[in-house]
């Protein structure tokens, strides 16, 4: 029997924005190639030493550990710039408008921005910081997280004749907000929570060891 040649579906990592208050998905940003490499680092949010000769339980947690991912993710015009017929937005600009859609992960509207400006300058409105839409980082069905982008570089490579970037790579530090960030009411915190039980599942399906293979008899 001949075989197939059909190749798998790739899934692709990406990054979704949501209303907070009705969970509605405002934008979705997939990135054009998964990143081979994924750096994750987890803070243990461990009780503190007591200064004052009081005995504090070493194995209390405070809440969940604090995650950060880091991942470079590179975007390339190339291949869509041997077709300039069917791609006259890349022909005209670029990378640009996949380079603005990651930068308004960052920053707020022009509308929003002058929106408050003119009701602060009527005395209606008190300066607080503006909020953002909820971010998500995807990295498969057991990786739905919500972040914060806490580091964002972007490193642009290659150049048209009219200067529209048509390569780059982006660094991207995340911070994944838990429950301890946002409630558990918060639709992000019920994600997190989500996220949290998917540990706890495939945590119970490694192998268990026997004592012995670590060349003890016994602990007692």
């Amino acid at each position: 029997m001949a075989s197939s040649t059909i190749s798998p579906r790739l899934i692709k990592g990406g990054i979704v924005l949501m209303d907070p208050d009705t969970s509605v998905v405002l934008s979705v940003i997939a990135l054009q190639y998964n990143p081979d490499t994924l750096t994750r680092s987890l803070q243990i949010q461990a009780v503190a030493g007591g200064g004052d000769g009081v005995r504090v339980d070493a194995l209390r947690l405070r809440g969940p550990a604090v995650e950060t991912i880091k991942l470079e993710a590179e975007l390339d015009a190339t291949d869509q710039l041997e077709f300039p017929t069917q791609n006259r937005t890349t022909v005209q600009f670029g990378l640009h408008p996949q380079l603005a859609q990651l930068e308004m992960l960052i920053n707020p509207t022009v509308e929003t921005l002058e929106s408050d400006n003119n009701m602060a300058n009527n005395g209606t409105l008190e300066i607080i910081p503006l909020e953002q839409p909820l971010t998500l980082f995807i990295w498969s069905k057991s990786r739905v997280v919500p972040v914060r982008l806490t580091d964002f570089s972007i490193t642009e490579e290659a150049f048209d004749t009219n200067l529209n970037p048509i390569r780059a790579k982006v660094s991207l530090g995340l911070r994944v907000l838990s429950v301890d960030d946002l409630g558990f009411d918060h639709p992000g915190g019920h994600m997190y929570m989500t996220y949290l039980t998917n540990k706890e599942q495939l945590a119970s399906q490694a192998a268990n060891v026997a004592i012995s293979v670590l060349g003890l008899g016994g602990l007692v």
